[in-house]
This record gives structure tokens, C-alpha cells and sequence, in this order.
């Protein structure tokens, strides 16, 4: 329908254009009327962009308004309303008149280095002179750029010079290695041409920038990376003594440039790192073979692909892969990043009693977790043989025996951690409970919530924590663990409660709390009875500890008090507060509870679509074969989630490893609290020791690389 012919002449969408452009003129001149009450006025270029934003969005909105149905005349409505605070906003507003000056300048970059790029690989195919002339200027060009930029070369009143010369002698460069047919002239030219390239770059270095290179590096780096060189080119089937070449060029380069620790050497060793580079560059450049029609379409073909990865790939360059890179290279450096220092950083960090304790490492036998944890591991074992035999087979595994087992092992793990101390035994610790708790939580309010009443809302009040910040959320939970003086009333939550129940249980009006510990046993002790009639034995073992906590509490109550209650003198009770966060090592579990309230709603997000997911034949089925709600969710629907499982488990390490934001808010990493990435802020930024701060952020990246790894292959075994 574009090309229509219209009544007036032309076609539909010519004359769309013209009135666009109409709008865009008239909307300039309105510019020059509208008063921005600013110092400095909009110039020109700025108004003429704002008409062209301003009428663009505007002519946008005309066209969606004009479709049919309310929808869309409401978003044209608000594409208006965009269009006209785009204009007005860029003329008055000095905020938006630098965003959108941004926005034109990054657009207008975009655009010419997309178009130039390509106008350039067009040269490889039509014109291959061009292309290698093309190419030599701006390589060489961009090369004395960016030796101006960091002082390397002369600063002057001619530096200026110094680019064009060198885009010079790269026009010239090209010339040569795209117009000589002989291999053997196209070689020496190369090398010389190269020669003459690092000639100019010695005329220009600055004294100071000479490097100072030993006489062992330059045998040594050379001559092994040409070793290196032509072993790969062999093993890829390539010519050896070209790969032999490359390798040598790496070689001057390292032995050069990035070898040597001081600068100011003599003539001979900047002639060395330039001038003797330059030529095996030169040289191994001109080896290549003549390019025929071929390889040039095979050339520009492999640069479309390029043009458009270049943006992503530079910005994962600039933004992760030199970052990483130049994190590794410090972390063998001194804290001033000067001096190389080996392994000395992470010997460091491992011989530090503060990042490794096992100073109390015998208290895991005499801790009372790892009895009660092995004893739910028995009650486990016990009821799943005695399952088995009743159904005539081995041992079974279902809610009786699974329930006590897991909550064996968490208790195990929590006797370890408790008495192993450190920075890396916390980091462990923090992964294991955040991940077990968040995912169990998460998956156990899924499968509750699947198809109840009220299933959307419940959802979205667990999921609410997700919008909060990780800062604004330990603000908030340092609220619910104040704890203040014993004489003054408590303002946090949890302390509030319990001293409130430590002043009931002491007082005439324990029979409250005996009646609420009452009443919530007999329930448990009945929904127990229930489970075990009906064979649901996870929920038998879950009533069965809720009747057993409740007994505690009634005892508690009729005995020494529950509670809060610190002591009393004449006719006054004073009340003492927990200290959550500072009384270890629990003041850890504490701070996880942080990361749980906010990732469980994540979890139980995905978790839920995935039950959703599982086909509702399989679950009809198992039911039809006579299996319970808790046969079909073991046996069922938690096979079928099991992909799932494991993307939210990984997801979760990587998240927990990298935890850094609760702890700094909330304790700053004292208390025996700290974990790595707190460590390495404090290491790298308070106490600006670079070394140890990058030894600790390269030990974080390299205790997620094995889940990512492990995440990745998973996904990829998904796809095929």
C-alpha cells in the first residue's frame, strides 16, 4: 500500500514524507519562539534535533492513533504526549537537552561507523587496491591514535602530526602488499615497509618510554613463541615456518613491551621493540598469498557477520574481558600494583586464620546439632526399611523417611559450619543454607498454592520482597533485629516478641500462652493422626515436630519461663534482648534469613510455572493407579521438574557465592560475619591494597566458574 498512487500526485508514502518534513520545519521554527529561560540557549543543531525527535514520535502517534480500536488510540495518545515532552523538554530542561544530545551523538556514531564499515569490506571484492590501502591508513592510524592518547609518544604542538604520518605510511604499506604480485618482493616490501612503520614510531617515542628490555627475554620470549607458533600451525595443518613467524612476532612484542618491569631504556632496545617488530610484521603480512576473487568474497562475506557482532563483542571486551584479564594480572602484584609478587597474595589469603579456622574443629563431636542430625538420619533410615518390607521390597523412599533425612543432613551441615569459621567456611555456609531454604520454600509453596483459592494473590505477596533492593531489604531486617538496653523498651520485631513472651510466661497470664501451646499440640497431634490413616507421612513428620515444639514451649513455660527475661529486682523485671546480629556464629543464619525472604518468591515463581507444565495425563494416571498426593508429588511431577531444579539451584549459587550487599549494611563483616566479597571490598577499596583485592575477586570468579560451566553443559545437552 506504499506505493499507491494518490489523487495529488505521487504515492501514499512519498507525500507521508513530505508532510513529515513539513513538520519537521515547522516545528524548527516554533523552536526559535519558544523562551527556555536558560543562560545559554539551545543552538541550532540542538533545536533541528528536537524538531526532528519531537516530530518523528509525533507523526508515530498520528499513525497508531489512526488504527482502529481504543487500545491503540490510547498509545497514540501517549506517543503524543512523549513527542511533545521529547521537543519541549530538549529546549528548556538542561537534563533531557543532555540526553538527547547523547542519544543523537551515540545514534550518529552508530550509524557512521555501520556504514563506513561497511562501505570499507565493500572495497575487499570491487576494489582490492583500495581495500589494502583503506586498510593500512586506518589501522596505522588508529595504532599512532591511541600511542598519542597514553603519552607514549612525544606530546607536542606536532603531535597532531603523528596520526597523519602514520595513516600515511600505512596508505603506502597497503599499496604495496596489495599491488606486488611476487611472493618474494611482497615479503621484503612487508618487512620493510613494517620497518619503516616502527622507524617512525622510535622517531617519535619519548625518551622515557624506551622500554628497558633484558637480554634473556629477548632469547627467551622469541624464540619459545616461534617454538609454540609453529608446533600449532603444524598441528592445524598450516605452513610452520608462517606460524613460526607469528609466533615470533608475539614473542618481540611480550619481550618488549609487556616483559620488561621498568621503563627508560637505551636506543637499541626501543629500535628492538619497534623497528625489528614492525619488519616481522611486515614480513609475516607479506607471506600471505595473493588474494584472488575468492577469498576477497570470502573476505567481505566473513565481515558482514563481524560488523554486526563488533558492537556486543566491544562491549563484553571493554566491560568484562580486559577487566578480568587486568584482575588476574594484579592479583599477582603488590597492594600499589607496582611489583610482581608471584602467589604471595594467595598465600596469603589461605594461611590467614581469618579466612580458614579450624581452631574448633573438634567441637562438630560434642555439638548437640550433629546429635540430633543423627539421629533424624536413623528415624529416616528406620522408616523408609520399614515402608519398604510392608510393601514387600527394599528400602522406600517417600515423605516418612525423606522428611527426617533432609532435615538430618541440614542440621549436619549446620554442626560443621558452626565450628568451622572463616570467610570461605561462611561463604560455603551461606551457599548451602540460602540455596536449600529458598529452593525448598519456594518449590513448597508452588505445590501448595497450585490451583487453591486465592493462588494469584498469595503469589504475589511472596513476591513482593523481589522489588526490593538487596540494601533496602537489610535496612529493613536491621529494624527487625534492633535490640537495645535490657532497661529500655525493645522497637525491633523479634526482640519486641520475645519480650513480650518472656514477661507472659513469668507472670499470672502464662495460662494464655499454655492454652495457645495447647491448642496449636492437640491440632498437630491430630492432623498427625490424619497423615498417618491417609499413608502421608510427610506431612505425619511435619505435624509430629510441630506437636514436639509445642510440648517444649509449654514445659518451658511451666518451668524457668520463656522468654526474654533477664532478672528482678525488688518489684521491676527487667527484659534482656537477643543480639541477633552479633552473637555467633548464628548471627550468619541471621543475615541469611535476608537473601531467603527475598529469593523464595524467584523461586517459587519458577517453580510454579514449571508444575504447571507437567502434563496433566501423567498426574490423572498416577492418581487412577491409586497413589497418594504425596506418591504422585515424589514420584510424578518432582521427575518432571527436575531440569528445572537444577537451573533455580545453580542460579542461586552463583547469586549467594557473590553476596555481598546484606552483609555490608548490616555488619559490615565484624562479628565474625565476613564473606568474600565483602573481604575484597574492604581489601581492594578501604584499605586500597590491589593485590589482595584482586586475589580475592579472581578466587570469587573462580568458585562460580565450575557452576556456570556445569549450567552451561546442561543447557546445551537440553537443545540437542
Amino acid at each position: 500500500m506504499s506505493d499507491v498512487p494518490s489523487p495529488y500526485g505521487g504515492t501514499a508514502a512519498g507525500r507521508r514524507w513530505i508532510v513529515l518534513a513539513a513538520v519537521v520545519v515547522l516545528l524548527a521554527a516554533l523552536t526559535f519562539v519558544v523562551d527556555t529561560g536558560d543562560d545559554e540557549p539551545p543552538g541550532l543543531i540542538l533545536r533541528l534535533v528536537a524538531a526532528v525527535l519531537g516530530a518523528g514520535v509525533g507523526w508515530g502517534a498520528v499513525m497508531v492513533f489512526r488504527s482502529h480500536g481504543w487500545g491503540q488510540k490510547i498509545k497514540g495518545v501517549l506517543l503524543g504526549v512523549l513527542a511533545a515532552g521529547l521537543w519541549y523538554g530538549a529546549l528548556v530542561e538542561p537534563k533531557v537537552r543532555s540526553t538527547v544530545v547523547g542519544v543523537a551523538v551515540a545514534v550518529a556514531v552508530s550509524a557512521v561507523l555501520f556504514v563506513g564499515a561497511n562501505a570499507w569490506f565493500n572495497l575487499a571484492r570491487r576494489n582490492w587496491r583500495a581495500f589494502g590501502m583503506t586498510s593500512g591508513a586506518l589501522i596505522v592510524g588508529l595504532i599512532s591514535v591511541v600511542l598519542v592518547g597514553n603519552r607514549i609518544l612525544a606530546m607536542g604542538s606536532t603531535s597532531w602530526l603523528v596520526p597523519i604520518i602514520g595513516a600515511g605510511v600505512g596508505v603506502a604499506a597497503g599499496w604495496m602488499l596489495t599491488s606486488v604480485e611476487t611472493p618474494r618482493a611482497r615479503a621484503v616490501g612487508g618487512a620493510i615497509g613494517g620497518a619503516i612503520i616502527g622507524g617512525v614510531v622510535v622517531a617519535f617515542l619519548r625518551p622515557g618510554s624506551y622500554p628497558a628490555i633484558k637480554s634473556i627475554d629477548a632469547i627467551v620470549w622469541p624464540l619459545g613463541a616461534a617454538v609454540v607458533g609453529a608446533v600449532v600451525a603444524r598441528l592445524r595443518s598450516r605452513s610452520w615456518w608462517r606460524g613460526a613467524i607469528t609466533g615470533l612476532a608475539i614473542g618481540l612484542f611480550v619481550a618488549a613491551w609487556l616483559a620488561p618491569d621498568r621503563f627508560g631504556g637505551a636506543l637499541a632496545d626501543a629500535i628492538l621493540g619497534t623497528v625489528a617488530l614492525g619488519a616481522v610484521i611486515g614480513l609475516r603480512l607479506g607471506l600471505n598469498p595473493a588474494a584472488d576473487y575468492k577469498r576477497r568474497v570470502g573476505l567481505e562475506q566473513n565481515a558482514r557477520a563481524a560488523i554486526f557482532l563488533a558492537p556486543a563483542l566491544l562491549f563484553i571486551t571493554v566491560t568484562l574481558v580486559i577487566p578480568t584479564v587486568r584482575t588476574f594480572t594484579l592479583s599477582f602484584m603488590d597492594d600499589r600494583s607496582k611489583n610482581w609478587v608471584g602467589w604471595a597474595n594467595y598465600r596469603t589469603v589461605f594461611s590467614d586464620q581469618g579466612a580458614i579456622d579450624l581452631s574448633n574443629a573438634s567441637g562438630i563431636l560434642s555439638s548437640r546439632l550433629l546429635w540430633w542430625a543423627v539421629a533424624l538420619l536413623a528415624i529416616g533410615l528406620i522408616a523408609g526399611y520399614l515402608s519398604g518390607r510392608q510393601a514387600g521390597g527394599g528400602f522406600q523412599s517417600n515423605g516418612l523417611s525423606i522428611a527426617p533425612m533432609a532435615f538430618g543432613v541440614f542440621l549436619f551441615a549446620f554442626a560443621i559450619f558452626s565450628n568451622l569459621r572463616g570467610t570461605i567456611f561462611n561463604n560455603l555456609w551461606w551457599v548451602f543454607t540460602v540455596t536449600v531454604l529458598a529452593a525448598g520454600f519456594g518449590l513448597a509453596i508452588a505445590v501448595l498454592a497450585d490451583r487453591a483459592s486465592f493462588e494469584s494473590l498469595a503469589k504475589s505477596i511472596i513476591f513482593l520482597p523481589m522489588a526490593i533492593s538487596f540494601v533496602g531489604a537489610s535496612i529493613i531486617w536491621r529494624f527487625v533485629y534492633i535490640a537495645r538496653p535490657a532497661q529500655k523498651d525493645q522497637t525491633g520485631i523479634l526482640n519486641s516478641l520475645w519480650v513480650w513472651l518472656g514477661r507472659t510466661s513469668t507472670s499470672d497470664r502464662r495460662v494464655v500462652l499454655l492454652v495457645v501451646f495447647g491448642v496449636v499440640g492437640a491440632a498437630a497431634l491430630y492432623l498427625a493422626f490424619r497423615a498417618l490413616r491417609a499413608a502421608a507421612y510427610g506431612a505425619l513428620f511435619g505435624s509430629g515436630l510441630v506437636a514436639v515444639i509445642s510440648a517444649f514451649f509449654a514445659y518451658r513455660v511451666l518451668g524457668p519461663g520463656l522468654g526474654g527475661v533477664a532478672q528482678t529486682i525488688g518489684d521491676k523485671t527487667f527484659t534482656e534482648a537477643i543480639i541477633f546480629t552479633q552473637e555467633g556464629p548464628f548471627n550468619n543464619v541471621w543475615l541469611m534469613v535476608v537473601l531467603i525472604w527475598i529469593q523464595t518468591g524467584f523461586t517459587m515463581v519458577i517453580f510454579s510455572a514449571a508444575i504447571k507444565a507437567v502434563p496433566a495425563d501423567l498426574v490423572e494416571a498416577s492418581r487412577v493407579d491409586g497413589a497418594s498426593e504425596t506418591q504422585t508429588f515424589w514420584r510424578v511431577i518432582i521427575p518432571q521438574i527436575t531440569p528445572t531444579i537444577g537451573v533455580v539451584t545453580t542460579t542461586l549459587i552463583v547469586l549467594v557465592m557473590k553476596v555481598f550487599d546484606v552483609v555490608k549494611v548490616i555488619t559490615n563483616g565484624n562479628f565474625g560475619t565476613q564473606v568474600i566479597a565483602n573481604l575484597m571490598w574492604t581489601r581492594g577499596f578501604s584499605e586500597f591494597n590491589l593485590g589482595l583485592g584482586s586475589t580475592l575477586a579472581v578466587l570469587l570468579f573462580l568458585s562460580i566458574l565450575p557452576v556456570m560451566f556445569i549450567n552451561i553443559r546442561r543447557m546445551q545437552k537440553e537443545a540437542r
